[in-house]
């Protein structure tokens, strides 16, 4: 009787247990970025991004940032109060929103970009070899072909920056088009910096920092350019111990 008690006790402690690591998921949102865009356009601009990464009031927010980029990027923006690390300045998500943003606000910065410029550098010669081959002219063609389609159904859409419409799958649809094309003929060729092979990379520090915070409860937001988002939600929805949230609930509090 005394071992059934005990037993039934251990049994009643592990449910309690796994209920609680199922209450304690984390949240997650990808947030599809434009880059140099938020500089230029009226709809998701600087002050856009800002209010949404407000909104969403994150806990950590993994980035396109080099982990061996990051320490310079911060020392620097601590310092100076402006980011010159080269990397990391070309993206104005975060020398204009994210690290001004952690003056205010409580989240962590994670670095979780696979980019090196080795690999950058390697994959644009390859690029410009294969754009100049007399032997891959029919290659070539139908990778500019299905970029030329992709930026003209963008274009028909009338709303090809707009952060709502971004974070659809008629936007993903769209740009898989360039995406696919880009990704069959050239990611083996590209090593690296094959569009798989640079997601893997990127992926596998994101994974890295969701096993980190397992069950924690935590608010984690994933900014990347926009074309990563689709490639990380196929990944993201094979988890069991996350919550996926959509962007549009906190678009609709802001309007």
């Amino acid at each position: 009787m005394k071992a059934l008690k005990k037993n039934s006790f251990l049994f009643c402690v592990l449910m309690l247990f796994l209920s609680c690591q199922k209450d304690s998921k984390n949240e997650v949102l990808v947030l599809g970025t434009i880059h140099g865009g938020h500089l230029t356009e009226n709809v998701y601009n600087i002050d856009k991004l800002t209010a949404i990464i407000e909104e969403i009031n994150p806990d950590i927010i993994l980035t396109e940032i080099p982990p061996n980029r990051f320490k310079a990027a911060m020392e620097g923006f601590k310092r100076d109060d402006s980011i010159s690390e080269p990397r990391v300045m070309r993206f104005p998500e975060y020398t204009d929103v994210i690290f001004p943003l952690s003056k205010t606000m409580s989240f962590e910065i994670i670095p979780t970009a696979g980019w090196t410029a080795i690999m950058a550098n390697e994959r644009s010669k390859k690029l410009q070899a294969i754009s100049k081959d007399s032997t891959r002219v029919d290659d070539w063609n139908e990778y500019t072909t299905a970029n030329k389609l992709t930026d003209s159904l963008m274009n028909t859409t009338g709303k090809q920056n707009d952060p709502a419409f971004i974070h659809t799958n008629t936007y993903d649809s769209i740009y898989n088009i360039r995406l696919s094309t880009y990704n069959k003929l050239f990611n083996e060729e590209l090593g690296l910096g094959g569009w798989d092979n640079i997601n893997i990379a990127h992926y596998w520090n994101i994974e890295k920092a969701l096993q980190k915070y397992k069950y924690q409860g935590k608010r984690i937001l994933i900014t990347y350019g926009a074309g990563h988002k689709v490639w990380f939600l196929n990944e993201l929805r094979k988890r069991d111990d996350i919550t996926l949230l959509e962007l549009q609930p906190f678009l609709d509090r802001l309007n």
